[in-house]
């Protein structure tokens, strides 16, 4: 099956029930399980009201321990610590104290986009299913914005204007993630999908393919039983907004290059889907490439994450 482009609408229904909002502070990956360590990788996508952003302020929560940041090149780096309202244990060591906020100070343009990290470990107070919240105050030259909002119990977090990211809890996988599937040279990863809500028209397949051979490979095309066509996506951020656009003629993956298809960047768009991607589930599809030929791969249906989905040109 080779690529096709899709229609405005599509691309905006895909965004709608599959994207995270950059348009708001975020984390790349909103999803981990207890009692691991988590990176937090916190996504700054503008200003305030078009000025730059002069200082971060990441408060962290009750029950998150072992925070350690990642110092950044331009910027300065303080943290504040303090008592834990109780002890937790960590590799056997009973904990009291620790780091409960960071700040960054430098300058990014309105413009521009930048990351900021840091890694913790989020203690098993939090059950399988909750969030946690990390409330985040942006400086700028004038102004600020507080991304400090937490839902009430029962209410809906996209609703919030100025929502504070979150990180959801999932339960410690059952088993090991699948063997890599080889094809030629190339190695293919961990495939996934997300849920989608009842009457969407698009998914989303997700995966990480290296080539470990000398000559280039190109996926050109694919399967998926619950749609229509498959096309390679690739998403990329446009001021504060984020656009996508169809890979014509498919996707280079080049002697020695990992490419990583993930949410808010390279994706595999399933378009027309009959029924509802629900979680849990799993169904088999394929990869067509120009060398490596027909590849089977099997997706299993994960959770949002609990990241807010927004419409295609959302923004604050």
């Amino acid at each position: 099956m080779k690529l096709t482009s899709s229609g405005a609408l599509a691309a905006a229904a895909f965004l709608a029930v599959s994207t995270p909002a950059l348009a708001h502070v975020s984390f790349d990956n909103a999803r981990t399980t207890a009692n691991a360590t988590y990176k937090a990788v916190l996504r700054i996508p503008h200003g305030c009201e078009g000025q730059p952003t002069l200082k971060i302020q990441v408060r962290i929560p009750e029950g998150v321990i072992a925070v350690k940041p990642m110092p950044k090149a331009g910027w300065t780096l303080e943290t504040v610590k303090g008592p834990y309202v109780k002890a937790y244990d960590l590799s056997g060591t009973p904990v009291a104290e620790g780091v409960t906020g960071i700040t960054w100070a430098g300058s990014l343009d309105d413009g521009h986009y930048d990351e900021f990290v840091f890694q913790a470990r989020i203690t098993d107070i939090f059950q399988p299913g909750a969030t946690v919240y990390f409330p985040v105050i942006q400086e700028c030259a004038n102004g600020r914005e507080e991304w400090t909002e937490i839902p009430a119990a029962g209410q809906d977090p996209h609703s919030l204007k100025s929502p504070a990211p979150g990180v959801t809890i999932t339960a410690a996988a059952a088993a090991s993630a699948p063997a890599p599937i080889k094809a030629g040279a190339l190695t293919i990863e961990e495939p996934w999908s997300r849920v989608t809500p009842g009457g969407a028209k698009v998914g989303g397949g997700y995966l990480r393919i290296t080539n470990t051979g000398s000559t280039p490979d190109r996926l050109v095309g694919g399967s998926f039983p619950l749609a229509s066509r498959v096309e390679v996506h690739e998403m990329s951020l446009d001021g504060t907004v984020m656009r996508m656009k169809p890979v014509e003629g498919g996707l280079e993956i080049k002697p020695g290059e990992t490419v990583e298809f993930k949410p808010g960047g390279y994706h595999l768009m399933f378009v027309d889907l009959k029924e509802p991607l629900k979680e849990g589930q799993t169904h088999k599809g394929t990869l067509v490439f120009e060398k490596a030929g027909t590849v089977e791969v099997t997706y299993p249906v994960r959770g949002m994450g609990g990241q807010a989905a927004p419409a295609a040109e959302h923004k604050h």
